[in-house]
């Protein structure tokens, strides 16, 4: 029975493996963006650190990158520097950065956000219900929205995204990328 039991127990796991690991692979070795979603991204109203409120339908005409993530995260520390070359290169542009902290205090993302001088508005997601809607299951978890709202790309491939949408465009002191 003991052999039994094994041999089903490690049928069952190559299954998982065999029916997983190719949408895995191609996840990993991916090596350009993937073709645009075409989804609206749903809209939502969260309020920010200073008492106003974030309206993401209000952001029309403009790109905007989501950003997911909480203070407890290391991987959403790690991404810090990165995002904030981000918003030193398109903010100036007209893209809309705003990092979504979710089920945290005020207080506990407002500290977060002070230790490490963010440059974009921090949104609370107190009870996880907008990035529940989009589907975040880990993070850190990026999403870029183009100027109509349509969801375009994410994680990985926000850089060459960003390239694209900006190409030809000029910065607020009239400098091109």
């Amino acid at each position: 029975m003991k052999i039994f039991m094994a041999g089903l127990a490690a049928v069952v796991a190559a299954a998982w493996i065999i029916a997983a690991l190719p949408g895995w692979l191609d996840y990993r070795g991916a090596k350009t963006p993937k073709e645009a979603q075409s989804d609206q991204a749903p809209d939502f109203i969260l309020n920010d650190l200073k008492g106003g409120k974030f309206k993401l339908s209000d952001q029309r005409g403009k790109p905007v990158l989501l950003i997911f993530g909480t203070t407890w995260c290391p991987s959403c520390r790690e991404e810090i520097p990165r995002l904030k070359d981000i918003h030193a290169r398109y903010a100036g542009k007209g893209l809309i950065m705003v990092n979504i902290n979710i089920e945290e205090s005020a207080d506990k993302v407002s500290r977060h956000a002070d230790k490490y001088e963010l440059p974009y508005r921090s949104l609370l997601d107190e009870d996880g219900a907008v990035s529940e809607r989009y589907g975040i299951r880990g993070v850190p978890a990026m999403i870029l929205l183009d100027e109509k709202g349509m969801i375009v790309g994410g994680q990985r491939f926000i850089e060459p995204l960003l390239v694209n949408m900006f190409k030809g465009k000029k910065s607020a002191d009239d400098r091109p990328i």
